[in-house]
């Protein structure tokens, strides 16, 4: 069984890949998170978790529905991040969380996709993002073979740089970096609320036809991504933030 977490489609789009060379079932924690149940999954083939990278590391809130979610059936359990660039020590933390679950971690491996990261980082135009797309699909697939076998991922040596960038800048990251101040929405916003429907944490009202962002998000990029209009910008004061950038967005609703 394949579980994912995304913002703007890179991790569906890995997702959705493995599912097609493995014939597991798929499931979108985005949806478990805006229906907010607890869930028991049962799954006779591996569990398979795909999420972005989040300060190289992956996202607290997948972290969190993870421990509070109930898996039965095999234990063996894989990690795919999709990141802008390295995934640092991100498998140290996934193998702990494995033992708190009680699962067997199987491995996890980054796979470098386009970058979305909107608020801070430089984002690739449509063709450059089709070429990273194109490349990375090989490893994706020899991933999949791999959870097909039931084999583990190949574990790589972690330097010390990598080990802080999880560490300390991560838990650094969360409280100087993520919250909503920064969005705001200009007059191109059509009133269309996707921005609302697609926000994984439920963090988006509409009032008066406009997004209003309520203190509990996770910097997905779904709602700035994913504007028709172009309408939403971020502007952070650790970063150049949004305007003027290609908007990444691939995901499928």
């Amino acid at each position: 069984m394949i579980f994912y977490f995304s913002g703007t489609g890179n991790s569906q789009l890995a997702a959705k890949l493995i599912a097609e060379s493995t014939g597991d079932e798929i499931v979108s924690i985005n949806h478990c998170l805006k229906e907010g149940k607890k869930i028991t999954f049962r799954s006779e083939r591996p569990l398979v978790f795909v999420a972005p990278t989040y300060a190289w590391r992956m996202p607290k809130v997948v972290e969190r529905w993870i421990r509070e979610t109930s898996f039965e059936g095999n234990s063996n359990a894989y990690f795919l991040l999709t990141c802008g660039g390295s995934g640092g020590n991100a498998a140290a933390y996934a193998r702990k969380l494995c033992t708190e679950k009680e699962m067997r971690f199987c491995g996890l491996a980054p796979v470098v996709m386009p970058e979305n990261y909107v608020a801070m980082f430089t984002v690739p135009n449509e063709t450059e993002s089709h070429t990273i797309i194109e490349k990375a699909k090989p490893y994706i697939a020899e991933l999949a073979a791999r959870i097909q076998k039931e084999e583990r991922f190949p574990e790589t040596p972690m330097p010390f740089g990598s080990r802080l960038l999880s560490g300390p800048v991560n838990l650094l990251y969360y409280p100087l970096v993520i919250h909503d101040k920064g969005f705001t929405v200009s007059s191109d916003c059509v009133s269309c609320g996707k921005c609302a429907q697609r926000c994984p944490l439920n963090n988006i009202d509409m009032v008066n036809g406009k997004p209003i962002w309520k203190g509990n998000c996770t910097h997905c990029m779904a709602c700035i991504g994913g504007c028709p209009t172009e309408a939403i910008e971020y502007k952070s004061k650790w970063g150049t933030g949004s305007k003027g950038k290609p908007r990444f967005y691939i995901m499928k609703e």
